[in-house]
């Protein structure tokens, strides 16, 4: 068994993905600038030695916090695993090439959503949004959807990884990782 927790979440990550349509859904949980926590799902787009990807508009409440404070927690929770995965850690933007690569492989009308939403933002009705969406096709009709220079990704590097295993009477197991110089170490802790 691998003493590496990134690798112990893909293996994870990938049988719920056999049984869960969509196990990259996370709650992305940071804090703002008055110190009021905030919780919110979001989708892993990739996950790798360096981190955990998400992406988001940078003008977001979470684009916002993360600036305030660029650190965060993210939270899998996969019943018919019988698990849950926390991971806190830094979070750093990713590169260009990067959010242009993902952003390119979004569907035509996610990348037109993303130009069209003011993200966190009022909005009086939904129509206003809808107006957007005509207003963004209308422009980017027949040709690509380029990245808009307000939405990019961001990547957790996670300083502790902790594997749930649901247990009777609610003795779960507790698998608990923090990075070290050395790499990782690992803990037991009790339920």
């Amino acid at each position: 068994m691998t003493s590496n927790p990134i690798h112990i979440f893909q293996d994870l990550y990938a049988k719920a993905a056999q049984v869960l349509d969509e196990p990259d859904a996370m709650v992305l949980s940071t804090v703002g600038a008055d110190g009021q926590p905030s919780g919110r799902f979001v989708l892993l787009k990739a996950v790798d030695d360096r981190g955990f990807v998400f992406y988001t508009n940078l003008g977001s409440r979470k684009a916002r916090q993360l600036t305030a404070h660029a650190q965060a927690a993210l939270t899998f929770y996969w019943p018919p695993l019988g698990k849950q995965v926390r991971i806190e850690g830094v979070v750093e933007p990713v590169s260009a090439d990067e959010a242009d690569a993902y952003f390119a492989s979004r569907p035509r009308d996610s990348q037109i959503g993303a130009w069209a939403s003011k993200q966190s933002t009022q909005m009086t009705a939904r129509t206003d949004l809808d107006a957007r969406i005509l207003d963004v096709s209308a422009r980017f009709e027949g040709v690509a959807v380029p990245r808009p220079p307000f939405w990019s990704g961001y990547r957790l590097v996670p300083r502790m990884i902790e594997f749930w295993t649901r247990d009777r009477a609610r003795l779960h197991l507790r698998e608990h990782y923090e990075r070290t110089n050395d790499g990782w170490s690992r803990s037991l802790l009790y339920p």
